[in-house]
């Protein structure tokens, strides 16, 4: 013992204990005092054995714990309200949709119908294996119905009663039987006897008699090949039994073999992309349409948006391809919450989905129609009504089916008026051209002045229609003044829905000559139009301020962006902070997921979705279907009845008034100016004329210009013919370069 200047004392006890060490010199403790034995109010008394008297410490941690807060737990009626939140669902997904059930039926079919084509081809090897084992089977059977006839089975039996002969000479010559039981192997042996004689003469009086019966009844029956051949097949059965015997039957061994889903793979997975801690699962993991879906609480201050940006790297930490692994964030729940489903087959190698619309069905626009598909199959349906859309992406990421899907969907809709710039020159939407009121393809300086002139159609188009809306009477607008669908049928209001398409729109905003005039139109529409009726879609592949105005990317309501390169690509497309947000197109490989983005309706809706793929074949005919409906309803108009479109006159009755505007005149009687607009423009003004009295034809160019601002007045003109209302080239002039 090593002594550092302290003392050692012996712990105050009352009673020695047998381990105590007597070889420790140690000095004794003073002896503590009697402890007094204090009954408490229950009666029940309690000795204090040790005790220490602890300070609190000063920085402890106030309890904030209260009682009230930890016991309250809801009344009843409150838990089983939020059980229901998270209840599961009584009815299976793939009995309450219809598609999915039509899918999985028709799955299995397809399957065994494979199945049963992949064995049907491969039945004559089948058949020459079995006949090639027939000998075998042949000297399998003969051996076992000989160890019956023969009583074989009773023959160990025999032996051990027989027992181990030991022959001992006694001096004698006697032979002792050692371990036997000579009257059960008596009585073994007699049954023995007794079996085989019967089974004998069963088989020659009963069995041989019988095979030859039917071998010579099926000779003459079916043919003695027929026979030899049935036999070998028998004999072959017989002869590939066992457990060494290889398979008669061809097995195929997928590479794809499915591996379930479980919780041990999740969390390894996620660990390796760096998500450390205690992971828990909110429901087990379950079946999903064609995949597993788990819902996972990541660990406290993970955000799910984190594992949605390294979803590459989680696919690679699962071990399973890239277009299987899907995750998301579960919004309702709280940002930490992710939902991860995993196909069981890699979508890019299944079988293509096919649009619901494209045999058969009918769209209304200011309903719902299928666009596409999520992860899961199920269909993605859009609603463009009081809505534009916004589509871009790299070359080569699918925005033609995308636009090819809605253009389709338009043209099935017989009142939906219909106007196509495909910009590119591709001919890719040249399936709808039979169907639309204007169809122009190409990127030359012409098409980018025809793209320009439909804009200013749309403009004055919208301008007519928000004229037409305002004079309609209260009740037939009840929840504001746009257009509704009672108003789209009734053919004297002109408001049916028309639907513009602009594809590869960079085209024409880049323009030099046009591009300028083009984006503020459009900015204005953007703004506007969609509630008058009049649907916008740009889509584009270079998403930066020059090829995309911010006018169109800050107003349009639902975007859908495939696969980019870049978070300025993704927010112009998407919206401000939409990368930040976790909802980031950069996530989609172009060459394995074309067609595949992010479908944004709102900032808080926002869905994976992949656009249905179309053939051009298949376009084709629903574009035949879709003209037969316009047909049948007589809504076929511009183009598609073979009419031409003139160029748009955008020109005011101000541009007017200076065409036939006397030069050097400072004002002009409006009688005079009537004249005048009534000879040069005919259709648009010989009406005025009509009327007898000057006075009257004054009150209607007075009418005319006063939503310009122009205001006419009491004017004397010598050189005229006196005083008369009019108009000063001053006022008018003042109000064209305002406008200018």
């Amino acid at each position: 013992m090593v002594e550092i200047g302290g003392k050692v004392v012996r712990f105050p006890t009352r009673h020695l204990g047998a381990d105590d060490d007597p070889t420790l010199d140690l000095p004794e403790a003073e002896p503590l005092p009697p402890i007094e034995k204090k009954a408490k109010d229950d009666g029940l008394a309690v000795e204090v054995v040790d005790a220490e008297l602890v300070e609190e410490a000063p920085n402890a941690p106030a309890v904030v714990d209260t009682p009230e807060v930890v016991d309250e737990t809801g009344s009843w009626l409150e838990q089983r309200r939020a059980y229901l939140i998270d209840a599961p669902e009584v009815i299976p997904p793939y009995l309450r949709n219809k598609q999915d059930a039509t899918d999985a039926a028709r799955w299995v079919a397809t399957y065994y119908a494979h199945i049963g084509a992949y064995h049907a081809t491969r039945s004559p090897l089948y058949l020459l294996r079995l006949m090639s084992r027939s000998p075998r089977g042949m000297a399998r059977a003969v051996g076992a119905y000989l160890r019956w006839a023969s009583d074989a089975e009773s023959r160990p039996l025999i032996h051990q009663a027989a027992g181990r002969e030991m022959r001992m000479d006694l001096g004698e010559g006697l032979v002792e039987k050692v371990n036997g039981d000579a009257q059960r192997y008596l009585m073994l042996t007699m049954r023995h006897d007794r079996r085989v004689k019967a089974r004998v003469l069963l088989t020659i009086f009963m069995v041989l008699p019988l095979l030859v019966t039917i071998g010579a009844v099926s000779v003459a029956t079916v043919g003695v090949w027929w026979v030899l051949f049935g036999s070998s097949l028998a004999f072959g059965l017989v002869g590939g039994r066992g457990t060494n015997a290889k398979p008669i039957v061809t097995r195929h061994v997928s590479q794809h073999q499915l591996r379930p889903l479980d919780s041990a793979e999740i969390v390894d997975a996620l660990a390796a992309i760096g998500i450390k801690g205690s992971v828990s699962f909110a429901h087990p993991i379950q079946t999903d349409g064609p995949g597993w879906r788990a819902e996972v609480d990541l660990p406290a201050g993970y955000l799910a948006d984190k594992v949605l940006e390294d979803r590459a790297k989680l696919a690679a930490a699962m071990r399973r391809p890239l277009t299987t692994v899907w995750p998301e964030g579960d919004p309702d729940s709280h940002p930490g919450r992710l939902v991860l489903w995993v196909a069981k087959q890699d979508p890019a190698k299944a079988k293509r989905r096919l649009w619901p619309l494209l045999k058969h069905g009918q769209v209304d626009m200011f309903e719902s129609f299928p666009f596409g598909f999520d992860p899961r199959g199920r269909v993605t349906e859009l609603n463009l009504m009081y809505s534009n859309m916004l589509i871009g992406g790299v070359p080569g990421s699918g925005k033609t089916s995308a636009v090819m899907a809605i253009a389709l969907a338009a043209a099935l809709d017989p009142r939906a008026e219909l106007w196509v710039y495909e910009m590119k020159g591709s001919g890719d939407l040249d399936p709808v051209r039979e169907c639309c009121h204007r169809y122009v393809s190409g990127d030359d300086d012409e098409h980018c002045e025809q793209a320009l002139d439909a804009l200013k159609g749309l403009e004055k188009e919208m301008k007519r229609r928000k004229k037409v809306v305002a004079e309609l009477p209260l009740e037939q607008v009840p929840n504001g003044r746009k257009v509704y669908p009672h108003l789209s049928t009734d053919s004297r209001l002109g408001l049916h829905p028309l639907v513009a398409i602009f594809d590869e729109a960079h085209t024409l905003f880049e323009h030099e000559e046009y591009g300028d005039q083009a984006a503020d139109i459009a900015g204005r529409l953007i703004r506007k139009a969609r509630a008058y009726g009049v649907i916008l879609l740009f889509t584009t592949q270079r998403p930066d301020a020059k090829s995309l105005p911010r006018a169109i990317s800050d107003n349009v309501s639902t975007r859908f962006a495939l696969a980019v390169v870049g978070q300025q690509a993704n927010d112009m497309i998407l919206g401000t902070s939409m990368y930040k947000n976790g909802v980031r197109a950069t996530m989609f490989d172009p060459r394995k997921e074309a067609g595949t983005g992010w479908l944004s309706k709102s900032a808080h809706d926002n869905q994976i979705t992949r656009a249905a793929f179309i053939t051009q074949e298949e376009a084709v005919e629903v574009g035949r279907r879709a003209r037969a409906l316009r047909v049948a309803a007589g809504t076929l108009s511009g183009q598609a009845a073979g009419e031409e479109i003139e160029a748009t006159d955008t020109t005011t009755i101000l541009d007017h008034l200076a065409a036939v505007w006397v030069d050097g005149a400072a004002a002009m009687h409006l009688h005079r100016l009537v004249e005048a607009l009534a000879t040069y423009r005919p259709n648009d003004y010989g009406a005025w004329v009509e009327e007898e009295d000057a006075a009257a034809r004054s009150t209607l160019l007075t009418n005319a210009l006063k939503p310009h601002g122009v205001s006419t007045r009491q004017l004397t003109i010598r050189e005229c013919c006196g005083g008369a209302k009019g108009v000063r080239w001053e006022d008018i002039e003042k109000v064209r370069a305002r406008a200018e």
